[in-house]
Parts: structure tokens; sequence; C-alpha cells
């Protein structure tokens, strides 16, 4: 079992009205929730630790997680509203607005955030769930305690510069949590943020994790290890938008790994080359099938060639 562990929330995506007004159409989302959808749809077993709100939208998260097979079972049920993100599209790129203060997600806190029992056999952390408080400290402190049993780290900061409010507090954060990862995912923007334009890959690797997956957009990806850099190249693809797109790279990373057998941290932290490059290709192709579609709404197993 994968448990994904941090945001989960709607958002509010910009739709022409028949009248020919702009309104916004609610999807379900968050970063960490989309990959636990995306590995659910490609046939991982999967789990979300995350808060749920008794409203309408926590019922249509927990619709849509359900469907897409993943067990919600770590995430407690709170008397808060969810959490909405207000999505802008220039370009099919997406921008996003947060409100935040006082929902399920953002006020989750350590006692109604338990370690699962049976433990996981991977662990994903990240998104906009680490930047705010109490729930980033709540995520952080599950991260290091299923860290210290064994459990594999997968982590991707996905990190939105506007949104941080306590920059020195969250860079903290993330260099305990880097730490104690086994794989780190980023994107350019991502590395140039963490460590500046003169980055060099090791900069990220020393801090503790074995693989940096490294996304470059129409580039494609990589991942970098002690043995060097693997690159795997991006598929042509007409966007809609990418809404989701980095999520579902995640997914399919770990659906991959999944399904070769790589469970327990030394057989992650010790991935072939080979094993490496079928899981970024399983994470293009997935994500590939994201941005083709508006909103984020990740791909079937059935959806992916072979």
């Amino acid at each position: 079992m994968i448990l994904c562990a941090g945001e989960a929330l709607i958002d509010m995506i910009p739709a022409e009205t028949t009248a020919g007004e702009t309104g916004y159409v609610p999807r379900a989302g968050g970063a960490v929730y989309n990959t636990a959808v995306a590995l659910g749809r490609l046939g991982a077993q999967v789990s979300l630790a995350t808060g749920l709100s008794t409203d309408a939208f926590g019922a249509l998260l927990e619709e849509v997680a359900g469907a897409s097979g993943v067990d919600c079972a770590p995430s407690p049920r709170v008397n808060r509203p969810t959490t909405l993100a207000m999505v802008t599209l220039t370009g099919g790129q997406a921008s996003y607005a947060f409100y935040m203060r006082g929902t399920a997600m953002n006020d989750l806190t350590g006692a109604e955030l338990t370690t699962p029992d049976p433990l996981p056999e991977m662990a994903v952390f990240g998104g906009i769930s680490l930047m705010a408080e109490p729930c980033g400290a709540a995520f952080e402190a599950l991260c290091l305690s299923l860290a210290a049993k064994g459990v594999p780290i997968f982590l991707d900061p996905n990190i939105r510069p506007g949104f941080i409010a306590d920059e020195a507090a969250y860079r903290a954060r993330l260099a305990r949590m880097m730490a104690v990862a086994d794989i780190v995912k980023l994107s350019d923007e991502d590395l140039l943020w963490l460590v500046g334009p003169d980055a060099a890959h090791g900069d990220i690797l020393a801090q503790g994790p074995a693989v940096l997956c490294l996304t470059r957009g129409a580039e494609g990806a990589e991942a970098v290890t002690a043995r060097g850099t693997l690159h795997v190249p991006a598929r042509a693809v007409t966007v809609a938008d990418t809404v989701g797109a980095g999520d579902t790279f995640n997914a399919g990373v770990l659906a991959s790994l999944q399904a070769q057998g790589l469970r327990g941290r030394d057989a992650v932290r010790g991935a072939s080359d080979a094993a490496l490059e079928a899981a970024l290709s399983q994470g293009i192709a997935a994500a590939s099938v994201t941005v083709s579609r508006a909103g984020a709404n990740p791909p079937w197993r059935s959806e992916l060639p072979g």
C-alpha cells in the first residue's frame, strides 16, 4: 500500500456558461490527492491521509477517490469546510488562489492525523500542505515518524513561492524532510527556488535522497542518482491545461516502482537505471494523458500504451 499524505481540495475550474458568461466548475483536486487518485486508476494499492470535511465538497472528494480505488480510511472526517483553489488558466498554464484558513485540510492537527496501521510500503508527501499551519507540522511529524520506522519516503514539494508565509521556516521543514526522503521530485522551477541559479544535482542528493526526479516540461524528465543522470524525453501532445500534470507523473513513477516489486527502503534506494527508466517512462505517459484534457483527470491503466 502507498500512503499519500497531504492536501485534498476543490479546484474551481473556469468554464463558459450557456449564457456566455465565465463560471466555475468544482473538481476534486489537490496535489497529493491527485497523486492518490492517479495511483488508484493505474492499479496501485493506495490510501489517502488528509482532512476530509463533512460538507458536500468533502463528500465529492471521498466519492471521486473511492471510485478510483483509493482507501480514505486514514483520513479523519472533520466539521470544517473544504479547502478551495480558484484556478486561472493562461495559455493552458494554471495558477491558483487558495482559500484555506479554518478548513478541513489547513487546520488538521497531529492529534487528528495518526500513523496508519499496518505501515504503508511507501509514503508520499508534498504540496501546499507543507506550507500552511498547523497542517504542515502534522504532515511533517507523520513523515518523520514513518521514515524512522523504515517506510520509504517520496517527497514532491511542488513549491509555490507566492503562497509561503514564512520562507525560513518552510525551508527548514523541507530540509528536515529531504534528509529522510528516499526519492525527491522537483520541477525546474522548484530546483531554482531551492538552490539558486548555480544549482547542481548533487546539492539535492547531498541532503539525503538517493534519487532526484527532475521534470523539465516539454524536454521530458530525468532521474539523478550517484551513478549519473538518466533522461527520458517527453511525448508530443496537444495540451488542454497543466492542472494535475506533475501529480500524475508522480503516480506513474510510483505505480511502476510498486509493479516492479521495489518495496522497502533498500530496494527503492537501490533501484537500477532500467527500473528508473521504466518508472519515468510511465510517469511521462500518464502525465501526457492528463494534460490532454481539462482539469486534473488522471488516466486509467487501460489508457496507457502497453
